[in-house]
C-alpha cells in the first residue's frame, strides 16, 4: 500500500512539474529577446549613442513592467471563499442524510437564505460538492487547481494559475505590456530587417539572424496578443468574465449576461481600482467599503458585487398540473419543483412528463462547473440514493402551461 501511495505521489509531482513548461517557454523567449535586442541590435547595429539610449531606456521600462505583471499573475494566490459559505458539520450531516433532490435543495435554500448571493442554478443555489460550500456570485470550481476561485475568468496554462478576482488586473496588464513590448521591438528592428534583406552580406556573423528572428517572433506574438488583450478589455468594460460571456449567470429573474454591468467607467474601476495613479501598475487595489451586512464588507472582496438585480428571497411552490399528452393534463404526481423567478402564478413552471406537443422542448441542465471551459467533462456514476443519481432520475424538463392564452385567443 505504501508503494502505491509513493507511486501516486510521484505521478502527481511529475504532473505539477509539467504544468510549468508553458511558463518556462515564455521566460525563455523573453530572455532570448533580451539578448537579441540589447546585445545584438542596440550594441552592434545601432549607429548613434542617442539611438542606443532611446532604445535601451524604453525597452527596459517595458521589460520591467512586463516581468512585474507576469510575476504577479503567476504567484498571486487565487481568492478563497469565506467560511460563512461553507456548510457546518450539522448542515453537512443533514444534507448527506436527506433523500431526494427536493430535500437537498430545501436544505441548500435554507443555508443560502442569509448569504449575499444573487446568482443560482436552474434548480437552486449554486453549491460545490467538492468544496462543500455555497458558491458566492461569480465563483467557480477549477478542476485544475482543485478549489473554488472567486470571480473566476479561466485557468491559464501560460501562467500556471487561475485568472480570477485577485489577479485579473495583473493578467490584463501583462497582456497589454506584452503587446506593447512586441510592437516596440518589431518597429525598432524593422529598419535593420529591411537592411539585411537589401544588402545580405553587408553585416556578417550570426547577429543578423538573431535580429531577423526577433522581428518575426515579435510580429507573431503581437498578432496573437492584440486579439486576446482586446477581448479582455471588452469583457472589463461590460463587467463579464470569460465564463459569463459563454454562459450567462442566472439570477432570480432569469439569465442575464449584463447582470453585473454598471456602466463602462464603473466596470473599469471595479477591476483597476479608483486610484488612477495605480491603473498601470500591477498592484492590488481595493474598492471603497460599502454598507453591506457581511464580515468582509468591501465591494472589492471578490464576494459581493453590485448588480441591477435585487436580492429577493427564493419561494418554493407546488405546480398543480403537468402535461401527460398533447392535449390533456393530469395532477402532479412527482415531488415539488422550484417555482419560476416571476411571482405571478400565471408564469409558474411545471415539470413535463411526456414531450411531443410542439410547444415545449427538453432542456438539459448540467453542473455549471462540469464544463469544458473549466476542465474536462467526465462521466460520473453514483450509487442509488446519491444526489447525482437523484438528479439523473429526476426529469429536468420544464414547460409553461399555455392553455389560458389559447382559450383567450
Amino acid at each position: 500500500m505504501a508503494g502505491v501511495n509513493k507511486f501516486v505521489n510521484s505521478c502527481v509531482a511529475c504532473g505539477n512539474a509539467l504544468k510549468w513548461i508553458p511558463v518556462v517557454f515564455i521566460v525563455t523567449v523573453i530572455v532570448w529577446s533580451y539578448y537579441a535586442y540589447v546585445v545584438q541590435l542596440c550594441f552592434n547595429f545601432a549607429t548613434t549613442i542617442v539611438q542606443q539610449v532611446f532604445y535601451l531606456v524604453i525597452y527596459h521600462v517595458l521589460l520591467v513592467m512586463l516581468s512585474w505583471s507576469y510575476w504577479q499573475t503567476i504567484f498571486t494566490p487565487v481568492g478563497t471563499v469565506p467560511k460563512q459559505f461553507r456548510l457546518s458539520a450539522s448542515d453537512l450531516e443533514r444534507f448527506e442524510q436527506a433523500e431526494g433532490l427536493e430535500a437537498h435543495q430545501q436544505i441548500l435554500e435554507q443555508i443560502a437564505r442569509n448569504l449575499p448571493a444573487l446568482t443560482r442554478t436552474p434548480i437552486g443555489p449554486r453549491y460545490c460538492e467538492k468544496c462543500v460550500h455555497i458558491k458566492p456570485d461569480r465563483c467557480h470550481h477549477c478542476s485544475v487547481c482543485g478549489v473554488c476561485v472567486t470571480k473566476m475568468d479561466h485557468h491559464c496554462p501560460w501562467v500556471n494559475n487561475c485568472v480570477g478576482f485577485k489577479n485579473y488586473k495583473f493578467f490584463i496588464l501583462f497582456l497589454g505590456y506584452a503587446f506593447i513590448y512586441c510592437i516596440f521591438v518589431a518597429f525598432t528592428s524593422l529598419p535593420y530587417f529591411i537592411q539585411f534583406w537589401k544588402v545580405p552580406n553587408e553585416i556578417p556573423g550570426t547577429g543578423r539572424f538573431h535580429v531577423l528572428f526577433l522581428f518575426f517572433v515579435s510580429i507573431m506574438f503581437s498578432i496573437s496578443l492584440v486579439s486576446l488583450w482586446g477581448y479582455h478589455i471588452y469583457l472589463v468594460l461590460h463587467n463579464r468574465s470569460t465564463l459569463e460571456a459563454f454562459r450567462a449567470p442566472i439570477f432570480r429573474s432569469g439569465p442575464d449576461k449584463d447582470g453585473f454591468n454598471l456602466g463602462k467607467y464603473n466596470n473599469f474601476v471595479e477591476v483597476f481600482g479608483d486610484q488612477k495613479s495605480h491603473w498601470l501598475l500591477p498592484v492590488f487595489t481595493r474598492q471603497p467599503s460599502t454598507q453591506l451586512p457581511l464580515h468582509v464588507a468591501h465591494l472589492g472582496d471578490g464576494i459581493i458585487y453590485k448588480s441591477c438585480h435585487l436580492a429577493t428571497p427564493v419561494v418554493a411552490s407546488t405546480p398543480t398540473t403537468i402535461y401527460s399528452s398533447m392535449d390533456t393534463t393530469s395532477p402532479l404526481a412527482t415531488a415539488n419543483t422550484l417555482s419560476s423567478h416571476n411571482p405571478d402564478p400565471q408564469h409558474t413552471t411545471e415539470t413535463a412528463v411526456n414531450m411531443g406537443d410542439g410547444v415545449t422542448f427538453p432542456q438539459r441542465h448540467m453542473d455549471e462547473d462540469e464544463d469544458s471551459l473549466l476542465g474536462a467533462r467526465s462521466q460520473r456514476w453514483m450509487e442509488e440514493g446519491s444526489i447525482e443519481n437523484t438528479r439523473l432520475e429526476t426529469n429536468p424538463y420544464h414547460v409553461v402551461n399555455l392553455d389560458p392564452l389559447i382559450q383567450t385567443v
